[in-house]
C-alpha cells in the first residue's frame, strides 16, 4: 500500500488518554489529515481540543460544516453531530439518529471517509466500551485502506477494539504506546 492520505481515529471509554498517547507521539512532519471521533458526554469539544493541543505537534481543531479537510491537522468531530467526509473532501455534519447509541458515531465517520479516500485511508480503533467503529473499519478494509487496532489486552475498555478485530480484522494490532511510532513509519515512508 502507498502512504496513507488520511487517518480516521475512533475511540470511546478511555479515549482521551489514548488520544494523548497517540497524538503526542506523532512526528510534526506528518502531512496526513487526521479525523477523530470520540464519544463524549460533553456539549462541546473545547476542553478536548485544549488538552490535545498542548501535546500534539499538529494543530488540533473542531471540524466545521463545509470546511475542507486540511492536511497536517487533527480535526475533532463536534459533540452532538455525526461527522462525515464528502467526496470533495469537505466535512458535513448530520443530526441523524444515533448509531450504536452514539452521535457522533465512529461507523458513520469511517464509512464516509472510506468512500472519500478509498485505499488512501488508514482507520484506527482505540479503547471503547461498545462495538462502534467495527463495521466502519471493515468498510475501510474492503475499499483498500489500512486498519490499525489497539491491542484489546492493552485498552482501558477492550470491547471496541475486540469487536473491530472480530468484525473487520486488522493490518496491525498493537499496544497503545506502539501506535504513534507505527503511524510515523507508515506515513513518512
Amino acid at each position: 500500500m502507498s502512504t496513507p492520505a488520511a487517518i480516521a481515529i475512533g475511540c470511546s471509554a478511555g479515549g482521551v488518554d489514548a488520544l494523548k498517547a497517540v497524538l503526542g507521539g506523532l512526528d510534526a512532519r506528518l502531512s496526513q489529515a487526521i479525523v477523530v471521533c470520540l464519544h463524549s458526554r460533553s456539549d462541546t469539544v473545547d476542553m478536548l481540543r485544549s488538552v490535545l493541543s498542548r501535546i500534539s505537534p499538529l494543530p488540533v481543531t473542531e471540524a466545521v460544516e463545509r470546511q475542507p479537510v486540511q492536511s497536517g491537522v487533527v480535526h475533532l468531530a463536534p459533540s452532538g453531530y455525526h461527522l462525515l467526509v464528502e467526496s470533495d473532501l469537505h466535512f458535513a455534519l448530520s443530526i441523524d439518529p444515533r448509531v450504536n447509541h452514539a452521535r457522533p458515531s465512529i461507523d458513520v465517520l469511517f464509512h464516509s471517509a472510506a468512500e472519500a479516500w478509498r485505499g488512501g485511508l488508514l482507520g484506527m480503533v482505540l479503547t471503547g466500551a461498545n462495538a462502534d467503529g467495527a463495521a466502519g473499519l471493515r468498510r475501510i478494509r474492503q475499499l483498500g485502506g489500512l486498519a490499525v487496532v489497539q491491542s484489546p489486552a492493552d485498552a482501558e475498555a477492550a470491547a471496541m477494539p475486540q469487536a473491530a478485530l472480530e468484525i473487520a480484522g486488522a493490518d496491525y494490532c498493537v499496544p497503545l504506546l506502539d501506535i504513534a511510532p507505527l503511524l510515523n513509519r507508515l506515513c513518512l515512508a
